[in-house]
Protein backbone atom coordinates (compact mmCIF):
# COMPACT_ATOMS: atom_id res chain seq x y z
CA UNK A 1 0.00 0.00 0.00
CA UNK A 2 1.34 3.41 -0.87
CA UNK A 3 -0.29 5.92 1.46
CA UNK A 4 0.56 9.22 3.12
CA UNK A 5 1.20 9.10 6.84
CA UNK A 6 0.31 11.65 9.37
CA UNK A 7 3.42 12.07 11.37
CA UNK A 8 0.95 13.80 13.80
CA UNK A 9 -0.63 10.83 14.38
CA UNK A 10 1.16 7.10 15.47
CA UNK A 11 -0.65 3.96 14.92
CA UNK A 12 -0.18 0.70 15.75
CA UNK A 13 -2.84 -1.07 14.57
CA UNK A 14 -1.78 -3.13 11.86
CA UNK A 15 -5.52 -4.33 10.68
CA UNK A 16 -6.67 -0.69 10.34
CA UNK A 17 -7.43 -0.08 6.84
CA UNK A 18 -5.74 3.59 7.55
CA UNK A 19 -2.76 1.90 9.25
CA UNK A 20 0.99 2.92 7.12
CA UNK A 21 2.34 -0.66 6.53
CA UNK A 22 6.08 0.90 6.09
CA UNK A 23 5.83 3.08 9.16
CA UNK A 24 3.52 3.30 12.37
CA UNK A 25 1.37 6.05 11.06
CA UNK A 26 -1.80 7.21 10.53
CA UNK A 27 -2.90 8.35 6.85
CA UNK A 28 -5.70 10.16 8.18
CA UNK A 29 -5.45 13.97 8.10
CA UNK A 30 -7.58 13.53 11.55
CA UNK A 31 -9.08 10.90 14.15
CA UNK A 32 -12.06 10.55 16.31
CA UNK A 33 -10.90 9.38 20.03
CA UNK A 34 -13.99 8.32 21.76
CA UNK A 35 -14.98 5.43 24.62
CA UNK A 36 -16.96 2.59 25.56
CA UNK A 37 -17.40 3.55 29.12
CA UNK A 38 -20.12 5.93 30.72
CA UNK A 39 -17.11 7.25 33.09
CA UNK A 40 -14.12 6.50 31.48
CA UNK A 41 -10.72 5.90 34.24
CA UNK A 42 -8.06 4.77 31.84
CA UNK A 43 -6.41 4.89 28.93
CA UNK A 44 -8.03 1.05 28.36
CA UNK A 45 -11.50 2.59 28.29
CA UNK A 46 -10.88 4.81 25.01
CA UNK A 47 -10.69 3.80 21.43
CA UNK A 48 -10.66 5.60 18.05
CA UNK A 49 -13.47 5.81 16.46
CA UNK A 50 -11.62 6.01 13.12
CA UNK A 51 -11.08 2.48 12.54
CA UNK A 52 -11.38 0.48 10.07
CA UNK A 53 -10.64 -3.40 9.27
CA UNK A 54 -8.39 -3.81 6.47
Amino acid sequence: MNCKANKCIECTVSQCAYHCDEANYCSLDRILVGTHESNPAMEQCTDCKSFRKK
